[in-house]
């Protein structure tokens, strides 16, 4: 049945586009008939070479309202706490390149990345079980990340318990005072297999205890960064993403 369901709402999504992608196209073509009749001869412009875009003629530029913001709004908080490093561990690839700029980032992922910049090190991590030493990280982040721990989605094992044992891991090796960057989907409490879980406020600051919570901002279904937002929004999101920023007390060790 869920393949049949699946099919289905292919079909038609391919249907209602095909007409539009057919316009698109022609107006590709005629575009490209009336570029080369004015085109100053600097360049070949030849049939082999088309590369055709068919769907950037937008009014506005589009993004991802969760992977825009939730960086930015981590961004934002080291420039306020300036740490003499970052940890990060299997967030948005891109959030380290960036902020490697600024602060020096070390960058670590069950699927390590290849690639050379300054301020950056970059290496292997499996979020169940760290490398690191107990209460050694004074400015760790984690985004985005948890939620898919244990479903299988990236060649880890299947493991329903996979989020709560590395929460259990970033916890142990924050240092006492240190900071901890949590971004997760947040609304109603459910798996969205083999994708994602969808966690509650509640949850959250339950898994994370007894860390204190410096920052809670969201970016909502309907999009934008709600700062210092009132938690009693998330229970009506569908897939909001919740930003968390914890510390560890001196008592939490």
């Amino acid at each position: 049945m869920f393949l049949i369901n699946y099919f289905t709402q292919l079909g038609k999504d391919i249907l209602i586009r095909f007409p539009r992608n057919i316009f698109n196209l022609w107006k590709f073509y005629s575009d490209w008939l009336r570029f080369k009749k004015c085109s100053d001869n600097r360049f070949t412009t030849t049939l082999k070479d088309l590369h055709p875009c068919l769907s950037d003629k937008t009014t506005l530029t589009p993004f991802d309202q969760h992977y825009i913001y939730h960086p930015a709004w981590a961004a934002r908080i080291l420039a306020k706490t300036k740490p003499e490093y970052h940890v990060d561990i299997s967030s948005l690839l891109n959030f380290s390149t960036i902020v490697s700029a600024f602060v020096p980032v070390k960058f670590y992922d069950y699927r390590p990345a290849h690639l050379s910049l300054t301020n950056l090190e970059l290496g292997h991590a499996d979020l169940k079980n760290l490398f690191f030493e107990s209460n050694s990280i004074s400015s760790l982040s984690c985004m985005h990340t948890i939620e898919h721990i244990g479903l299988g989605r990236y060649g880890d094992e299947l493991d329903p318990l996979g989020d709560l044992k590395s929460i259990a891991e970033l916890k142990r090796v924050v240092k006492p005072n240190g900071n901890l960057l949590i971004v997760v989907p947040v609304g109603k409490p459910k798996i969205a297999f083999n994708a994602h879980r969808i966690y509650s406020f509640e949850q959250i600051l339950e898994y994370f205890s007894p860390f204190s919570l410096a920052e809670f901002s969201l970016i909502p279904d309907y999009g934008g960064l709600i700062n210092n937002a009132n938690p009693e929004l998330v229970q009506f999101q569908s897939y909001g993403c919740g930003c968390f920023w914890f510390k560890k007390n001196e008592s939490n060790v």
